[in-house]
């Protein structure tokens, strides 16, 4: 994984140009610290093109993997990208692709040459790539199925269109109109002479593009248990160290049970026959540093706890939400984020992380409220699609801050999709009801099922059938409580009571994020002619427990309140729930009249999904971060046909 940051037709003085983008790619060179890179080219009629590339060797480290690359000396096809080609040894043998260059990425322009821009469908892996043909003036981009890899697409003033990995380039430059996410799942392409591109659908399975659809397929359980480990044995392709992150639960624990079992037997790993490394992380005494700690000594990793202190987290924050580029999942990042620290001094470049399983198989704890097994099944769609605001984000942003690859193997596309085209029925929560072997069926049963195996167990019974803690609840409750804390005292009450006035669009309901929106501010929102880009690429709207905000409609009590990601939002369910506070909305009383500033969830939400659904989603108003800049207008991003609604926060 890598930084990558392409600007094509660009007008001007090269001399100054080059200087200007080598200033606003530096932004990014936390992820890729290993090298840098960057090709220039300059056509007849003045306009020049960037390719820039800040490296990250994971795979075929030294010279022989440097980018940009190119597929002969000519340099027709110039390209860059960032992330992982899983299958590249497979299509270098099938397309009979010799390069001497061995990165993996190598494969990107060689396909493009022979199969055009629908190559990108045969690519298994995540990855962002920008691809200039030199010989036809095609520009092509693309990004993977779930957005695991970030990227953002800009508009120059003078024509020019901009590709970033993450946003920070992009805010303050004054010849940028505009920038916005670039959408997963799509391509963008733009032909010589064409003063717009155009976006187009690639990853396409009829649970992204039909709203309506609800699967049928029951799961087989030995299927789904091959194609889980099918996926995290592809991602063990390495030539550097690596580690899992090891949280205790079970998502992160089959992770960690599936690498241990299968590293010796793969061909392509680094230190195939050493154990695993698991790192943990916690305020002393968290309940997963606990869980965690049962599990790496079952398993046999090399186990490593790391500790923090509130006031570690808190000193934190304003570095957080400038990686992030985003004022949600904050609470997650921060123990990701300090984490991600440690395992960097220890060495390694890459870790496989379990991030997925609880929007493809309903893990959540709100989900026990689910009122049918469709609402249920279109829940996780929602979910899911919404990834690349929320947890894929947080997890690829808070480890790359310091120079670390994350994999997420059950967000490959055969785990998706294998997962989201099976019977909603077999998803449900029924606690009041048992298997055959006396297992209630709780949150991921299907997935628990699959790796019950009691005669080779992957994992034990106290393990496989812990009840689901949200990351940033389980690394201590002292944390989340803490945040909150800090912005009751960070905020005053008179302040907050402006809240309205200080952010017209969709104002905080709590202290927490009325601190968390005010530092976004300070980073992003520049007050500049493109100010409004920024709170355009975040998502809005309540949640419970890491809901989506229609999902918040469940359950009257959830409309009347304020929204809480927390687990233990969820009353009567969580082991802690009924000593929560989950405190009443006041827009939302009884007898009293919602502010106009504050819309419906799903009206409110300003997010994007891969290809489908959100209903009536109205115009945003954005205030800039200067106080004398006053309010703009942000577009809604629609992506793929209707857009989805508003998201929801992750783990």
């Amino acid at each position: 994984m890598c930084g990558i940051f392409a600007v094509i037709g660009l007008t001007g003085d090269p001399l100054l140009n080059r200087k200007r983008v080598y200033g606003l790619a530096k932004r990014i060179r936390h992820r890729g610290p290993d090298s840098y890179k960057m090709d220039v080219s300059i056509k007849e009629d003045g306009t020049q093109s960037y390719m820039v590339h800040k490296r990250l060797s994971i795979v075929a480290p030294g010279p022989s993997g440097e980018q940009p690359l190119y597929t002969d000396a000519s340099h027709d096809t110039t390209f860059i990208a960032n992330g992982e080609i899983y299958n590249h040894e497979a299509l270098r043998e099938k397309y009979n692709i010799v390069s001497e260059n061995k990165s993996d990425c190598q494969v990107i322009g060689h396909l493009y040459e022979q199969n055009g821009p629908e190559f990108i469908r045969e690519l298994d892996g995540m990855f962002a790539f920008v691809i200039e043909d030199r010989k036809t003036g095609r520009v092509l981009a693309g990004r993977d199925h779930m957005g695991k890899i970030p990227c953002y697409i800009a508009y120059g003033k003078d024509g020019s269109v901009w590709f970033s990995s993450e946003m920070k380039t992009l805010v303050d430059d004054p010849g940028i109109a505009k920038y916005e996410i670039f959408p997963p799942g799509h391509y963008y392409i733009r032909e010589k002479g064409e003063a717009e591109g155009k976006m187009v659908q690639w990853y396409d399975p009829t649970w992204v593009t039909d709203t309506e659809y609800i699967p049928t397929r029951k799961a087989d359980l030995t299927e789904l248990r091959e194609t889980v480990v099918d996926a995290v044995k592809k991602r063990l392709m390495a030539d550097v160290p690596y580690a899992v992150l090891l949280s205790g639960g079970l998502d992160s624990s089959l992770i960690t049970s599936i690498a241990q079992r299968h590293k010796a037997e793969s061909t392509n790993t680094f230190g195939a026959d050493e154990p695993v490394h698991s790192f943990s992380i916690g305020i002393e005494g968290a309940p997963d540093l606990i869980a965690a700690k049962k599990v790496a000594d079952a398993l046999g990793t090399v186990h490593h706890e790391i500790h923090f202190t509130p006031e570690e987290a808190l000193d934190a924050l304003p570095d957080i939400v400038y990686h992030l580029e985003t004022f949600e999942q904050v609470r997650a990042s921060v123990p990701m984020y300090l984490l991600s620290r440690a395992i960097k001094s220890y060495g390694f470049k890459m870790v496989l992380s379990g991030e997925g399983a609880d929007e493809l198989f309903g893990g959540y704890l709100y989900f026990h409220k689910a009122p049918s097994p469709e609402e249920f099944h279109k829940e996780c769609a929602r979910k899911t699609t919404r990834l690349h605001q929320w947890d894929v984000l947080r997890a690829n942003k808070s480890t790359m801050a310091w120079g670390i690859e994350v994999r997420t193997p059950l967000l490959s596309q055969q785990v998706c999709d294998y997962a989201m085209n099976t019977d909603p029925t077999q998803k449900m929560i029924r606690m009041d009801e048992t298997d055959e072997d006396g297992h209630p069926f709780l949150e991921k049963y299907l997935l628990r099922k699959a790796f019950d195996t009691p005669d080779d167990p992957y994992l034990p019974d106290e393990v496989l059938w812990r009840q689901k803690e949200q990351f940033s609840d389980g690394v201590g409750y002292d944390w989340v409580d803490g945040l909150q804390n800090y912005a009751d005292k960070m905020v005053s009450d008179e302040q907050f009571a402006t809240r309205e006035t200080r952010f017209p669009l969709n104002p905080p309901t709590t202290k927490e994020y009325y601190l968390l929106r005010e530092i976004f501010e300070e980073h992003f929102v520049t007050g500049m002619e493109n100010g409004d880009c920024a709170y355009a690429t975040c998502p809005f709207g309540k949640s419970i427990a890491c809901s989506t905000p229609e999902a918040v409609a469940w359950d009257p009590e959830w409309e009347n309140s304020v929204g809480d990601i927390s687990g233990r939002a969820v009353k009567n369910v969580h082991v802690a729930g009924d000593k929560f506070d989950l405190k009443a909305d006041g827009a939302g009383k009884a007898g009293s009249t919602a502010s106009t500033k504050e819309k419906k969830p799903a009206e409110a939400a300003s997010v994007m999904a891969i290809g489908g659904h959100t209903r009536g989603r109205g115009s945003v108003a954005v205030k800039a971060a200067k106080a004398d800049a006053g309010r703009k207008k942000g577009g809604a991003i629609y992506i793929g046909g209707a857009a989805r609604g508003g998201g929801a926060p992750g783990k």
